[in-house]
C-alpha cells in the first residue's frame, strides 16, 4: 500500500534543503508524524472569497471576460501552503446558465517580491495538471482535483515581503461561481536563499522540425520538480520515443539523458490512463495510433528533484513511429522525427527571480487547431434511414453545432445510415465522433456497405463523447454512406440507443511537404 506521509516528505524539504523546520529536532518517537509534537514558530492564515456577512452564502465571485482579479495579496516573509478553488462547468448548468470559462481560457500567475513578472504563468487547468481545457480528476501529491471539479495546489511557496496570486479570464464568459481558499503561514524567519517556487507553460503547434523541444531553459541555482505534458498525435502510429535530456550548468551533451517519452512519464510499452503520487496520464481520448489521438500527462520529480547550480535547460525530443505513406523510405519507421501538437507546464524551484524563456500566448491560441473536415449531425439527418424507432436532432453542449442525431430503436434489429459528402480526393482519416451512455447499444458499422467495424460498445455510466476512427481512406468526390446496425448491449446498459455528433474527415501532417494533407 502506498505510504502518503512518505512520499510528502520529500516536497517539504524543497523550500528548505537542510530540512523542514516541522521535522527538525522532533522526537524519533513520533515517526512520520513526529514533528507535530514539537511546537513550531509562525501564525496560520486564510485568504478567501469569503463573504463579509457571517450569514451569507454569497461568497463566491464572477470573473468578467478580460478581467484579472488578485486573489491573495500577503505581506511576507510567509509561505503558502496550500491552494483550492472551485467554479462553475463550462456548460450551461443550474449555476450559471450561460457556462463558464473553461479551465485553459483562465490564466494562474503569481508574483514573488514585488516582481513585474510573474514566476509562475500558466493556464489553470494545465497548472493542476488538467489539460486541453477539460475538467478531469487528478490524484498526485503536489495537485489533487477531485472529480474535476475542486483544485488543491500543496505545493509550498515562500517569499520574503510579499506574494501575490493572480487570476485573469481570458474567456468571453465569465468565470462563474468561483470560490476559493489560499493559506499561508507567516511570522517565520526565511532563509536569504530560500528558492521561489516558479512554474511556466510552453507550446508549439506543430512541434517545430530540427530541434527537440523546449520546456525549461533557466538561469540560476535550483532544483526541477515536475512536468505536465499535453499532447495531440498528427499523424498516424506512435509519438512517444522521444528522449527526455536535462543539460545541467551549460553543459553540451545532457548529462541526465532518458530512453524515451513513455519512459520519462513512467510509463512503459505505451501510456494508459492512471493517476499515481508522482506520475499518471489523468486523460487519454482516442486509440493508440489514431490521428488526433490525445494524452495529458504528469511526472513529479518530488523524490528525486533534478539539481542545478547555474542553470538547467529541459528538452524532449519528438520522435516516434511513422507509417510508410509519411516517410521517405516508403516504408514504417520507428523512432523518426514527428511534429505533433505539444503544450507543458515546467515547475521548478531557484533562487532568485526567474528568466522569462516563453511568453504566454493568448487563450485562442492555446486551442489546439482544428484538423477536421466536419459533417455535423443537422446536415447527417438530413436524408437518413433507419430501421423502426425515434429519430430527433438532440441538442446539447457537448455535441457539435446544433445537436447530435439520437436515435431510439423499437426493436432489436434496429440500424441508422446517413450520408456525407467528399469534396476533394485525398488521404484522410474517416472519423466518427459518438456519444457514449448508460443507455446506449452496440454496434457494426459498415462504410459505403463494406464492414469497418465489428462491433463498438458505446456504454458508459457517464455521458461521453469519443472520436472512433474508421482508418485512413481516398475516398472518390461524391456522397458515401455510413450505416450502424444493432448487435446487442452491454450487460450494464439499459438500452441500445444510439447517438451520432458528426463524421470528420481528419487532416493528416505532411512531413515531406510541410503542411496538412
Amino acid at each position: 500500500m502506498f505510504n502518503c506521509l512518505a512520499a510528502v516528505l520529500p516536497l517539504l524539504t524543497l523550500v528548505h534543503p537542510e530540512g523542514p523546520p516541522a521535522h527538525r529536532g522532533a522526537s524519533p518517537s513520533g515517526g512520520l508524524l513526529g514533528g507535530l509534537i514539537t511546537a513550531q514558530p509562525g501564525r496560520s492564515h486564510r485568504v478567501s472569497s469569503a463573504s463579509p456577512s457571517a450569514d451569507s452564502n454569497a461568497d463566491n465571485l464572477w470573473i468578467t471576460p478580460d478581467e484579472t482579479r488578485v486573489l491573495a495579496p500577503i505581506n511576507g516573509p510567509a509561505v503558502i501552503t496550500h491552494i483550492w478553488l472551485t467554479f462553475s462547468e463550462a456548460r450551461p448548468n443550474w449555476l450559471s446558465a450561460t457556462g463558464s470559462a473553461n479551465p485553459s481560457e483562465i490564466v494562474l500567475r503569481m508574483f514573488w517580491d514585488d516582481a513585474q513578472a510573474p514566476a509562475v504563468e500558466s493556464p489553470l487547468g494545465d497548472f493542476f495538471a488538467a489539460g486541453f481545457g477539460r475538467r478531469m480528476e487528478v490524484q498526485s501529491i503536489p495537485v489533487q482535483v477531485q472529480e474535476g471539479d475542486a483544485y488543491n495546489c500543496f505545493w509550498p511557496m515562500p517569499f520574503h515581503r510579499r506574494g501575490k496570486v493572480t487570476l485573469t479570464n481570458e474567456s468571453d464568459k465569465n468565470v462563474s461561481a468561483f470560490y476559493y481558499h489560499v493559506d499561508y503561514t507567516d511570522g517565520i524567519t526565511l532563509p536569504e536563499e530560500t528558492a521561489y517556487f516558479c512554474a511556466q507553460y510552453r507550446q508549439e503547434f506543430p512541434q517545430q522540425a530540427g530541434r527537440d523541444y523546449l520546456i525549461l531553459d533557466a538561469e540560476g541555482r535550483g532544483h526541477y520538480v515536475g512536468t505536465v505534458m499535453s499532447a495531440r498525435a498528427r499523424s498516424p502510429e506512435w509519438f512517444g520515443e522521444g528522449d527526455d535530456k536535462f543539460y545541467v550548468d551549460g553543459e553540451e551533451r545532457p548529462s541526465t539523458w532518458g530512453t524515451g517519452t513513455e519512459d520519462y512519464l513512467l510509463g512503459a510499452w505505451g501510456l494508459t490512463r492512471c493517476s499515481f503520487p508522482f506520475f499518471g496520464v489523468p486523460y487519454l481520448q482516442g486509440a493508440w495510433g489514431d490521428v488526433g489521438w490525445q494524452i495529458c500527462a504528469y511526472r513529479w520529480h518530488i523524490a528525486d528533484p533534478v539539481r542545478f547550480q547555474k542553470s538547467l535547460r529541459v528538452e524532449i525530443e519528438h520522435k516516434g513511429w511513422i507509417s510508410a505513406d509519411e516517410t521517405e523510405s516508403g516504408k514504417v519507421e520507428g523512432h523518426v522525427e514527428r511534429e505533433d501538437d505539444m503544450a507543458t507546464v515546467a515547475f521548478w524551484y531557484q533562487v532568485g527571480q526567474p528568466k522569462r524563456f516563453t511568453t504566454l500566448p493568448p487563450a485562442k491560441e492555446r486551442a489546439f487547431p482544428n484538423l477536421d473536415l466536419i459533417t455535423d449531425g443537422k446536415t447527417l439527418m438530413t436524408g437518413a434511414r433507419h430501421a423502426p424507432g425515434e429519430l430527433h436532432l438532440q441538442a446539447g453542449y457537448d455535441w457539435t453545432g446544433d445537436g447530435q442525431v439520437f436515435y431510439v430503436p423499437a426493436g432489436a434489429q434496429a440500424w441508422l445510415e446517413f450520408d456525407f459528402n467528399v469534396d476533394r480526393e485525398e488521404l484522410r482519416r474517416l472519423v466518427l465522433r459518438l456519444t457514449h451512455s448508460y443507455d446506449y447499444g452496440q454496434f457494426r458499422i459498415l462504410l459505403d456497405g463494406r464492414p469497418a467495424v465489428d462491433s463498438l460498445d458505446l456504454y458508459s455510466r457517464d455521458i461521453e463523447v469519443h472520436d472512433h476512427s474508421l482508418g485512413d481512406h481516398r475516398l472518390a468526390v461524391g456522397k458515401h454512406t455510413v450505416r450502424l446496425e444493432s448487435v446487442g448491449r452491454n450487460s450494464s446498459s439499459t438500452d441500445t440507443r444510439l447517438g451520432i455528433d458528426s463524421v470528420r474527415l481528419r487532416h493528416r501532417w505532411d512531413k515531406k511537404r510541410k503542411t496538412l494533407k
